[in-house]
């Protein structure tokens, strides 16, 4: 990928629960983003994305709305260094 890249991502508000980290994996996957998703337990998610620059982006944007049940408040996103040392997007427990 020419123009890959990462990002960390904290999303906080009502994310535990809702199928937030299922639906994550559902539109990373569609997007053909690799990286992972995890519940905090402060209640927030955290996620890497990894892949295409606009696929990352996608992602990062679906992050401020997640799926149906979810209230989200705030989401944090700072860049990180490409570590290409995912294979897939995994749900990491």
């Amino acid at each position: 990928m020419p123009n890959k890249t990462q990002i960390k991502v904290i999303v906080s508000g009502r994310v535990q629960g809702v199928f937030y980290r299922a639906e994550t994996k559902n539109t990373a996957d569609r997007l053909d983003v690799k990286g992972y998703v995890k519940n905090l337990p402060n209640g927030s998610v955290e996620a890497v994305f990894e892949g295409d620059g606009p696929a990352v982006t996608q992602m990062m944007e679906w992050c401020h709305k997640g799926p149906p049940a979810a209230k989200v408040e705030h989401v944090l996103a700072e860049k990180a260094e490409v570590s290409s040392n995912f294979e897939s997007f995994e749900i990491k427990y």
